[in-house]
């Protein structure tokens, strides 16, 4: 039976201080109580959610880029979240999927969120990434991509209908509107019969915005097997491929599905 152990962190983060935030979650990390094949840290976990993107981005080669290949590297996991990141002449909100051997790929967030004016400062991705892990995939996203579902929707494939097997979301959404997210959540699990893993940051940022968490871990019925709020908490699950075949095998809802393709930019 093929399994998946992942670590979710939800936390406080030190607004725009990389320095404290790396320390912070590598001892978070580093002090893993259980086994684990998967950690996940909020969107931009470095310095919260900024728009300070000039000044905050650091590129590939950069010291938060480097502290996830070495958390990697001695802690033996796969490290996702996402970072401000500066790429050509362009600053992105890049989900990265770093390997314990040092390589990695990358997800730029699709959907800028307009009300905060991310738009005014980050460029926005064109292409989803599908990460592989122990015969796994698993479809990154950030945030304010949760409520465009064509862009998560599964795309019929082959027979099973099914393109991935887990939705990652990383994200700081506040807590104002933490019922849309809890809800929407829900929501991509059923409509795309996979594992959702949503992992968001508490606390107040430095506009004075406060998050109340909320991470959650949905099966692909819908059903929620993780649930916090309003505390910092790291907490470890495994996940079976087993119970994924046979909700796919039962309930055969995808070979239903609208045929459609997403058109790059």
């Amino acid at each position: 039976m093929s399994t998946l152990t992942i670590s979710t962190i939800q936390t406080n983060l030190h607004w725009e201080n990389k320095n404290a935030n790396l320390d912070m979650l590598a001892d978070k990390i580093s002090n893993l109580r259980q086994k684990t094949e998967l950690v996940v840290l909020p969107e931009m976990f470095s310095t919260g959610f900024s728009m300070n993107a000039v000044a905050l981005a650091e590129t590939m080669d950069g010291p938060s880029v480097q502290w996830m290949k070495r958390m990697s590297s001695e802690n033996r996991l796969i490290i996702t979240g996402s970072l401000i990141i500066n790429d050509g002449e362009s600053c992105y909100n890049r989900m990265i999927w770093m390997l314990p051997n040092g390589e990695y790929g990358y997800y730029d967030k699709r959907h800028l969120f307009g009300y905060a004016g991310e738009q005014t400062y980050y460029t926005p991705g064109s292409r989803r990434l599908i990460s592989s892990v122990k015969g796994w995939k698993l479809n990154m996203q950030v945030c304010y991509d949760l409520r465009f579902p064509v862009w998560a929707r599964q795309q019929p494939g082959d027979t099973a209908g099914a393109e991935y097997d887990v939705l990652l979301y990383v994200a700081n959404w506040p807590e104002r509107r933490s019922h849309a997210w809890k809800t929407l959540l829900c929501a991509r699990a059923i409509e795309n019969q996979c594992y959702v893993v949503g992992v968001n940051r508490v606390g107040l940022d430095g506009n004075d915005i406060y998050y109340s968490g909320d991470s959650l871990v949905i099966d692909p019925l819908g059903e929620v097997l993780y649930h916090m709020a309003h505390e910092e908490d790291v907490f470890t699950i495994t996940l079976e491929k087993e119970k994924l075949d046979e909700v796919r095998t039962k309930f055969p809802f995808l070979k239903d599905a609208d045929q459609f393709r997403i058109l790059h930019d």
